[in-house]
């Protein structure tokens, strides 16, 4: 009698594929080339964005080495006879001013700008943050609201009370605000980093005896550090490009910063001189790049804290 057979039994068809080491070794290769492909059409990617970003910046450079006629006259990036003479023109300034002038006068402006702000904002900040008071709530709900009034709507009646102090013509409309707390974006930025300050130092330091001047300059200065180096940055910057609050209150090219000194070179009547006026560009960006660049690690971490602890 023959053997029999049962119905589930394995047959040879049905045992589980087990892939060769030629297997291993193919799918190995496909999956690091689909990476390389991968990497190549990223990276690829991102060089061309780079470089879109970075061709004005780098057209700009090198237009200081040409002519105002090779500017507007050619696209090459290669200066024909390569010259220093627009960076000349452009220290010897314009309208009877130099550049130094010009530089020192955007320099008072983004100085002036970043003590007010991280003096008075900071204050306001630990008032907020730190101190009861009747209606603390409802302030703090009106000054975020301020974040979404255009500066367009309130310029025409600060520059009439400007005009009537007589004030117009001066540093002072483009200051006051800053050392009135007037910026609520810092000011909340400031809030929202003491809030997350532990109480407990303020409770041990009353024990002490110590008051809120105490407390704000001992305690919550020295751990703000980088909430206020973030705002000073953020400060600075926008002080030193700022065109449209000169333009506003500024008549006189010996209190022009260096935004208005650029304008300076274009004339609608005559001929403008854009070599000159790309030189006065790049010096003045070197200055806030310096900034950024000895203050990124601060930034960096001022906006990763407010990040984590927001």
């Amino acid at each position: 009698m023959s053997p029999t057979t049962t119905a589930d039994a394995p047959t040879v068809t049905d045992r589980p594929h087990v892939p060769s080491e030629a297997d291993s070794v193919a799918l190995r290769r496909r999956h690091v080339a689909a990476r390389r492909v991968r990497s190549v059409v990223f990276h690829t990617v991102s060089l061309a964005v780079v470089a879109v970003i970075l061709y004005p910046a780098v057209w700009m450079g090198v237009s200081t080495l040409k002519p105002s006629a090779e500017i507007i006259g050619s696209v090459s990036l290669i200066p024909t006879n390569p010259s220093f003479d627009n960076f000349v023109t452009a220290f010897e300034g314009i309208a009877g001013v130099s550049f130094w002038t010009f530089f020192l006068n955007s320099l008072l402006l983004a100085v002036g700008s970043v003590v007010g702000i991280t003096i008075s904002c900071s204050v306001s900040a630990y008032a907020f943050a730190r101190i009861e008071f009747p209606g603390r709530n409802v302030f703090f709900a009106l000054m975020i609201g301020t974040l979404l009034l255009p500066f367009h709507v309130v310029i025409i009646p600060q520059y009439i009370v400007f005009n009537q102090l007589g004030l117009v013509g001066t540093y002072v409309p483009l200051l006051i605000g800053k050392f009135l707390a007037s910026e609520a974006f810092f000011v909340f930025l400031m809030v929202q980093f003491m809030r997350n300050l532990p109480r407990e130092l303020d409770e041990a330091a009353r024990i002490d005896g110590a008051g809120h001047v105490r407390i704000f300059g001992s305690i919550m200065l020295p751990l703000m550090k980088p909430a206020l180096v973030t705002s000073s940055i953020f400060a600075f910057i926008w002080s030193w490009n700022d065109f449209f609050g000169p333009l506003i209150y500024l008549s006189s090219p010996s209190t022009f910063p260096l935004p208005l000194a650029l304008r300076l070179f274009v004339d609608q009547t005559t001929t403008s001189d854009y070599g000159a006026q790309m030189a006065m560009a790049v010096l003045a960006l070197l200055p806030v790049l310096l900034f950024f660049l000895v203050f990124q690690r601060y930034l960096v971490e001022g906006v990763a804290t407010q990040g984590l602890k927001g």
